[in-house]
């Protein structure tokens, strides 16, 4: 098994950095293969709406995204690490992911999703709720922790005073190692959720 994880923080070493780490040493614990792809330090913009993808299967600008789409799809979850700036993501993790989830059409179902959010204070619960969202669209679970997962610090030396936080991703991780086998099992004995075709509906008279 497989897990994916995003440093969306413009900072390689960062706290993001470190709350991502705190997970993977869990994962690699639990048999659990990962792989951190750095994102949140690439030049990288926002979806123009051209429905490229639609006929080519991948994003029409040739960067980061499509790089990332190709290790999405061959893993069995997906961790999104971000600093939090004014209550929400990173301005290019958010590009990254609408672009991920909108240009590539392999199932997502069942692949578990997850968030740690990285904040001096404030702001990370609103947050975890803009990161969670990109996993409830597409049929993704969603792993839960013993809190809104979160690491406090300015910096990384001072966010490893924060033990809560630190403890809470690697609950988040366990959780998520947990529920990823289980999909597993579950897979195996019932195979996954009839699909039915999708209704389109526009709420205009």
């Amino acid at each position: 098994m497989k897990v994916l994880m995003l440093n969306g923080s413009p900072h390689t070493s960062g706290t993001t950095m470190m709350a991502l780490k705190e997970m993977q040493a869990v994962f690699h614990e639990q048999g659990i293969e990962t792989e951190i792809v750095n994102v949140g330090n690439e030049n990288v913009r926002g979806c123009m709406a051209c429905y490229s993808c639609f006929k080519t299967g991948k994003c029409v600008f040739d960067d980061i995204v499509n790089t990332v789409a190709e290790k999405f799809e061959q893993a069995d979850g997906l961790v999104l690490g971000s600093p939090v700036y004014y209550a929400s993501a990173n301005a290019t993790l958010i590009a990254v992911l609408d672009r991920l989830f909108y240009s590539t059409k392999f199932s997502k179902t069942m692949k578990v999703g997850a968030a740690v959010c990285c904040a001096r204070r404030g702001g990370i619960t609103s947050t975890h709720d803009e990161l969670n969202k990109y996993f409830t669209i597409s049929g993704m679970p969603i792993a839960s922790g013993q809190y809104w997962t979160g690491v406090h610090g300015g910096f990384g030396e001072h966010a490893r005073d924060d033990k809560e936080g630190l403890q809470q991703t690697r609950t988040l991780a366990r959780n998520m190692a947990f529920l990823m086998k289980s999909i597993e099992l579950g897979k195996e004995k019932f195979g996954l959720p009839e699909k039915e075709i999708t209704e389109f509906t526009n709420f205009i008279r």
